[in-house]
């Protein structure tokens, strides 16, 4: 249901959007064809800019603590301890050998008849 709301919701706006381009094509057409300009009414002009106090001079910024150096790192490893070595893996007993499968005889291929009328 939600689905379909939403497929509804999306075709309306994609034609509304079709529609008012239209609407906006012909109103531009419009203006264009006409020889004297519309008769708009006299806006009132701009109010002036207000004159703004001079900012005073503001008070130094705080200066930010330093932090305490920090302790670096020490630039030699330490040495592994020696580990002992790995057991070695028993020999893996050996599979006997199975007959191999018999191959399946492959079908021969069986071309159609040829056509009795000449193309």
């Amino acid at each position: 249901m939600a689905f379909s709301n939403s497929i509804f919701l999306a075709l309306f706006f994609a034609v509304f959007a079709v529609l008012s381009n239209i609407n906006g094509g012909l109103a531009a057409r419009q203006l264009l064809q006409t020889t004297t300009p519309p008769n708009l009414p006299k806006l009132p002009p701009f109010p002036s800019m207000p004159n703004m106090p001079k900012p005073t001079t503001l008070p130094p910024l705080p200066s930010i603590p330093t932090t305490p150096p920090q302790p670096t790192l020490p630039t030699t490893q330490p040495s592994l301890p020696n580990l002992p070595p790995l057991p070695s893996l028993p020999a893996m007993p050996t599979l006997p050998n199975f007959p191999s499968m018999p191959t399946i005889p492959s079908i021969p291929f069986l071309s159609p008849p040829p056509s009795k009328t000449s193309p």
